[in-house]
């Protein structure tokens, strides 16, 4: 396995596809789960001639299952490595749900010389979180509610997270055994003690300052029927950066990367390619 170890020790996990020359896109996964998920994506740009490289978080997938680091910071710290290990220059960096605020607080912070543009698909940003300075944020009982759900009986949690996460709960919908199977799959690989505390990560982390920091070009992509991420974060995350395409999706769910791939691959390339 390929790994890169950070100044704490932590080993973080990566996969590396493609011509080293190409021009890389990094994607950085939602919570709970690892690069994998990253799958139908990385697919695809790698027969289009890019270098594809998908990491999986620290306490997440294949990485170390270390007591600390579970916040933001760390978790910038850790891509910042992976890209200085892999000397990546010109970098696409793509991230969905929590990898969406992994993904802009690197760009901010690290990826001034190495970055090229930000992609945010059903992002966290700017927060989720109801604070003073998000009033219309989500309650923090929903989130000590994961917690405690999570505690009590987690692979039953992961086993019906799937079900919102992809619309399966909506009219018309038909449910993909495989597809949450995979999802639970994922989830279960990862640390227990590291998705709990993740939580709190995705969902109190404010990224207002990351964004209006941010100065290549982004394109946010969301669904408008995204029961996990509000669409109104999508609009709110565009009001603060400067150089931003907004697209929504009607219908489509948080995890329209995987059920309905072609149409967000599609528009991945021609942003990636403009």
């Amino acid at each position: 396995m390929s790994t890169v170890k950070t100044k704490d020790g932590a080993e973080i996990f990566y996969k590396d596809w493609g011509s080293k020359d190409a021009q890389p896109i990094v994607f950085h996964h939602g919570w709970p789960l690892s690069g994998d998920d990253w799958d139908a994506q990385m697919l695809f740009f790698l027969r289009q001639g890019y270098r594809v490289i998908a990491h999986d978080r620290r306490g997440h997938g294949r990485s170390t299952q270390s007591a600390n680091g579970h916040d933001m910071d760390a978790y910038a710290a850790d891509v910042a490595a992976l890209a200085h290990a892999l000397d990546l220059k010109d970098a696409i960096h793509v991230g969905h749900s929590t990898g969406g605020g992994e993904a802009a607080r690197y760009v901010a912070k690290y990826g001034k010389k190495r970055a090229a543009k930000l992609v945010l698909i059903g992002a966290v940003p700017p927060s989720l979180a109801q604070s003073p300075s998000n009033p219309d944020g989500a309650s923090l009982e929903i989130f000590d509610g994961l917690r405690a759900t999570l505690a009590a009986n987690r692979a039953d949690f992961y086993w019906t997270f799937p079900i919102p996460f992809y619309g399966y709960n909506r009219d018309g919908a038909v449910l993909n055994e495989a597809v949450r199977l995979n999802w639970w799959r994922q989830a279960m690989m990862g640390a227990a003690n590291a998705q709990y505390a993740c939580i709190k990560a995705f969902s109190e982390t404010d990224f207002t300052g990351d964004l209006r920091a941010i100065e290549i070009p982004v394109v946010i992509l969301h669904g408008e029927d995204d029961q996990i991420v509000p669409v109104a974060n999508a609009r709110h995350s565009a009001e603060l950066i400067e150089r931003v395409t907004l697209k929504t999706y009607p219908g489509l769910p948080h995890g329209m990367c995987t059920t309905h791939a072609e149409r967000v691959n599609a528009d991945l390339l021609g942003f990636i390619r403009a």
